[in-house]
């Protein structure tokens, strides 16, 4: 057993990653059909769990939210039509060996393949899971200073966001070094942090990785719960120290099946974020990924969703609803204004309907 200070130590619980069945068994009951999971996608795709989250999860309950997100399915071997290794266009729109240019004025730089718990949803499966997998280009070196070198050429480039992988498998002195030289180019303005650790691994987010991320403001972090069960005390205490060093936290979903497709686990999850002062930004619709299709869901799901959440929840705590393409993010609505024969009409959430001119005095 573990002390309590060892608890506490993030380092502790990535020296003590689970990896193995046997890993797990002092954790949970193993079911037949994660046992199952386990071997097949054997030298297929890797997986590991911290500590911490193997603590969240339910000893008895196979379907528990937290067990479906980080041990292996047997249905990851699927290959459902239209599947594919990148189908959100990263590799497509790769321009060195980390740099994904695919919106005007933003990147992705790639700063790593690594998590503290692989997701079994990731949208970068054959980057971050797959054994032989990876989004590199590898024609590059492994410098970054082709990386650092495109961005300076390309001066409608505001806006960075490490992401990977989880950026925070870095040290904190690699995590410096590399923001600072994006700091360090004029028309760079903002950065962002693209990380599941206050999920995983909440003990990551030191006092002194906040100290040293507010050196470089503006800042923002974007991380990803995607049930409430994930937000504990930990993780909360972990949120509110980025928050203390003036570095806005804001929380991206995946609309996973059998983890929060219903409306009372959006509701929780939505509610409880925002107790944590962690804003609701993005609800994804699961991408078509190789070894991911177990958690699809139709659209009809995540906007049924959001329409018993609209007028019932304060507006912030909604998400935008996205499918992710090689085209962009595609934002997908329910529609509460139409135009019909000249007239234009407006509904509630309830589903009133008026003609929106009683409301407006428009100009001919």
């Amino acid at each position: 057993m573990q002390s309590s200070t060892e608890w506490l130590d993030w380092k502790f619980h990535m020296k003590n990653l689970i990896r193995t069945q046997a890993d797990l068994e002092p954790w949970i009951q193993v079911s037949e059909r994660e046992k199952k999971g386990i071997e097949l996608t054997k030298g297929l795709y890797e997986w590991m769990v911290t500590p911490y989250y193997a603590s969240l999860m339910d000893p008895a309950d196979e379907n528990c939210p937290i067990r479906l997100q980080s041990i292996p399915h047997p249905s990851e071997t699927a290959s459902p039509p239209n599947a594919a290794v990148d189908p959100v266009g990263d590799m497509k729109y790769s321009k060195t060996r980390r740099v994904v240019h695919k919106y005007p004025n933003r990147i992705v730089l790639l700063v790593s393949d690594t998590c503290p718990v692989y997701c079994r949803h990731c949208t970068r499966k054959f980057h971050t899971t797959a054994t032989e997998g990876t989004y590199y280009n590898e024609s590059f070196d492994l410098s970054y200073e082709p990386d650092f070198a495109y961005i300076r050429e390309h001066n409608e480039i505001n806006d960075v966001l490490l992401t990977g992988g989880d950026p925070l498998t870095l040290t904190d002195s690699k995590l410096e070094s590399i923001i600072s030289q994006l700091k360090a180019i004029e028309h760079v303005k903002v950065i962002r942090i693209g990380s599941r650790y206050p999920v995983f691994l909440p003990q990551r987010i030191t006092q002194g990785l906040c100290d040293l991320l507010a050196k470089f403001h503006p800042i923002w972090f974007s991380t990803h719960f995607n049930h409430p069960r994930e937000i504990t005390p930990e993780a909360a205490s972990a949120v509110d120290r980025l928050i203390r060093s003036g570095i806005p936290v804001q929380n991206q979903t995946v609309l996973l099946k059998g983890v929060n497709d219903d409306v009372e686990t959006m509701r929780a999850l939505n509610r409880q974020l925002l107790e944590i002062r962690v804003r609701p930004y993005y609800l994804y619709h699961a991408d078509n990924v190789t070894g991911v299709s177990h958690f699809r869901t139709s659209v009809s799901v995540g906007l049924d969703i959001l329409e018993k959440l609209t007028g019932y929840e304060t507006g912030f705590s909604l998400p935008q609803y996205v499918i992710t393409t090689d085209l962009g993010k595609i934002p997908v609505n329910n529609t509460y204004y139409a135009e019909s024969n000249g007239n234009q009409l407006i509904r509630n959430f309830r589903g009133d309907r008026a003609d929106i001119t009683r409301y407006l005095a428009l100009e001919e």
